[in-house]
């Protein structure tokens, strides 16, 4: 699994779930129902101080893993990314990249 971060551009439904993305110059069509849930940011170590009323976004990020698949791309093993959206600006940044597990045979 690599873990880094680098800008998506992600197209949601009209309730905020990733539908689709572009990323390194490739389109994916998100083919599994996405999980979403939120992580604790260390945020004491990017900002010098929190603004007042300013918790969501601050303390926690939401995160996303999706299965992706490339356009026209119809067999194969999905991919599975990680993503983060910005609250306060929307963007959209790809987080982990997950390897495929194969089974070995012996």
């Amino acid at each position: 699994m690599g873990m880094f971060s680098e800008s998506v551009d992600v197209h949601c439904t009209a309730t905020g779930q990733p539908l689709k993305l572009q990323w390194a110059g490739r389109r994916y069509t998100v083919c599994a129902e996405p999980v979403r849930w939120y992580e604790r940011r260390q945020w004491w170590a990017e900002e010098r101080r929190a603004p007042l009323g300013s918790g969501p976004g601050l303390v926690d990020h939401e995160i996303w893993r999706v299965q992706v698949r490339a356009d026209r791309q119809e067999t194969g093993e999905p991919l599975t990314l990680d993503l983060t959206r910005h609250l306060g600006s929307g963007r959209w940044r790809l987080l982990r990249i997950h390897d495929a597990l194969h089974p070995t045979t012996a």
